[in-house]
């Protein structure tokens, strides 16, 4: 293999597992130690750089990067990296003196963003600093999008949201709340230099079945609801009722219908449990409110007498799959099983909808009457639309639509100021040696063995009772700090100089998991064989260097290293260093040209 080229960014970031899985790459590491060491204003800022609402995904973030966290490869769970952040949000300082401070200097460029969701929301707060008059539309009362529709009191609380919304509308936005963009020609004809799409999708899907029509008064589309309790609109329902489908959506209709008098609440779906698409912690959160869970039963109607829903039946199935995978739903036989319900809620998908986007404007759409927009730039093939968010490929999460925000962001920026926005700015990269003697280290290195602490959780018989009464209480000081202590730094580096080694093995010896080999140079493929313990993850790199005088080459398996320094330690000729890689993401105006 040829030696690794540890400068490019993408090497070491990539060896930062959990950043690296964060769509918007957030330096989880960084703010993890700052939390440890009690900075939790530092900590917060780190985050709403990155991922610009630290309170509300500190409660609600699907978490992509706590299955890439290193620690679960030696304790059975990762770090509690999303419930980290609600440590940094709930105990920082006055952050807003931290933040640009309107008003700024304008540059007579105007962006329109339609939907004020979390992408729409980091668009906003990324290009109003550089001098653009933003105007953001929504058809609700408030900003937030389906944070504030979708997301119950329950779990993320009103005043988090809205103290996270008004960071971004203090940066002087121009909002027009209340008003529904009926038609984006009206909207590209106010002369804005762009438009930023990021609408969702707020189509939730029906399920066309006998009694669908005569039963309407009492069955609900789960994100409509949803909707209709968060403003009030709706505060009961019945005491028998059904929510139809597996995914998050799910397991909130359900829980909050608990807390608006639902005695007997049940979630019934198609799919085996184990695979249903909700995450794991929020079916345990049903599970603790004694909501029961009936998997393999496929919804086959409404019944309903004398124009009363009265519930639905179902037909049992078994899951069973062909040699690719592919699994089929085949029926077990006997009769349909009926499950009484006052009210049903069906929350079984959601789609994208346009109604409002003329046809006749340059915006291609697939087969699917999605618009085609470009993966990288969020362009779509008219040059002054952009999308992001579930408006570009359908539902996501939060976290991936902030992400979508900067790209834009920058894409807009650059377009605006005349420049390709093929031409990405590069992220900001630093290396620095956390050498503090001969053997310290600027950072807490010892790796033991430590299980995750469980965030507590106010008293059922309260939270039951009231919607708007949150159920997680978050971290204290002290077990924020030994969970912090979990992270094992993997953005700490071992770097290694080849002209400094004198291939004594010492540090091939010290090394607790044997990620590191001297040995012959070969293809990757036979190299990962011929290791001390063979590389078989072939989704993570190997770190090999230039030839050493031996002819051999050094081999670190970056899959399996705890990044405990000591190899570094063990090293009589310092070798081996171990040196803080901070990877940040450029947002707009990064290097751009116009810009410097």
């Amino acid at each position: 293999m040829e030696p690794t080229n540890i400068n490019n960014p993408e090497y070491f970031h990539k060896v930062v597992d959990c950043q690296h899985a964060c769509p918007a790459h957030t330096p989880v590491p960084e703010y993890i130690r700052l939390i440890a060491e009690e900075k939790y204003t530092e900590a917060y800022m780190i985050n709403w750089d990155s991922n610009v609402f630290p309170g509300v995904l500190g409660r609600t973030c699907d978490r992509p990067c706590e299955p890439a966290c290193r620690r679960g490869r030696v304790d059975e769970e990762p770090v509690a990296i999303c419930r980290l952040k609600r440590v940094a949000a709930d105990n920082k300082g006055d952050v807003k003196q931290f933040m640009p401070q309107a008003p700024f200097k304008q540059n007579g460029k105007k962006i329109a963003l339609i939907g004020a969701g979390p992408a729409s929301l980091t668009v906003a707060r990324d290009l109003a600093p550089l001098g653009y008059e933003i105007h953001l539309y929504d058809q609700q009362k408030l900003g937030g999008g389906f944070m504030r529709s979708q997301i119950p009191s329950f779990r993320l609380p009103e005043s988090v949201l809205n103290e996270e919304v008004n960071f971004i509308l203090d940066l002087g936005i121009h909002t027009h709340f209340n008003e529904y963009v009926k038609s984006l020609k009206e909207t590209l004809d106010k002369d804005y230099d762009a438009v930023f799409i990021g609408s969702g999708a707020p189509k939730g899907r029906d399920l066309e079945l006998p009694g669908r029509k005569e039963g309407a008064a009492h069955i609900h589309i789960g994100i409509n609801w949803l909707a209709n309790v968060a403003f009030e609109h709706t505060k009961n329902v019945g005491k028998k009722v059904i929510v139809l489908g597996g995914g998050n959506t799910a397991m909130d209709c359900c829980r909050t219908a608990r807390r608006l008098g639902g005695e007997e609440v049940k979630v019934i779906v198609r799919s085996p449990f184990a695979e249903m698409k909700a995450s794991p912690w929020e079916k345990e959160d049903a599970a603790h409110e004694d909501i029961p869970i009936i998997d393999n039963h496929v919804p086959k109607s409404f019944v309903v007498e004398n124009g009363v829903l009265k519930g639905m039946t179902f037909e049992k199935v078994t899951a069973e799959y062909t040699k690719e995978g592919k699994r089929k739903l085949v029926p077990v036989g006997g009769a349909d099983v009926f499950i009484e319900a006052d009210d049903v809620l069906i929350a079984v998908g959601q789609e994208n909808s346009f109604p409002w986007i003329e046809r006749d404007l340059g915006i291609e759409f697939d087969k699917w009457n999605m618009p085609i927009v470009n993966e990288v730039t969020f362009v779509s093939t008219n040059t002054k639309v952009f999308f992001g968010g579930d408006a570009a490929w359908g539902p996501k999460n939060v976290i991936t639509a902030v992400a979508h925000g900067h790209q834009a962001a920058i894409s807009i920026d650059l377009t605006c100021r005349g420049e390709s926005m093929n031409v990405r700015p590069s992220p900001f990269v630093n290396l620095v040696s956390q050498k503090m003697g001969i053997h310290e280290w600027a950072y807490d290195s010892a790796v033991v063995n430590d299980q995750r602490y469980t965030v507590p959780q106010a008293d059922k018989k309260i939270t039951l009772a009231n919607r708007k009464k949150e159920v997680e209480l978050g971290y204290d000081h002290i077990t924020g700090f030994k969970e912090a202590e979990r992270c094992l730094n993997c953005d700490i580096q071992t770097v290694f100089t080849t002209d400094k080694c004198i291939e004594c093995d010492a540090c091939m010896d010290v090394c607790p998991t044997a990620c590191i080999s001297f040995t012959g140079n070969a293809s990757e493929i036979d190299l990962r064989s011929m290791l001390k313990v063979p590389a078989t993850n072939l989704s993570q790199d190997l770190y090999v260097s230039s030839a050493l005088k031996t002819k051999r080459v050094m081999v670190k398996d970056e899959n399996v290293c705890l990044h405990c320094g000591l190899c570094a330690e063990r090293c009589p000729t310092a070798a081996w260093d171990m040196q803080k890689f901070f990877y940040n993401v450029s947002k707009a105006g990064s290097g751009c040209a116009s810009h410097k």
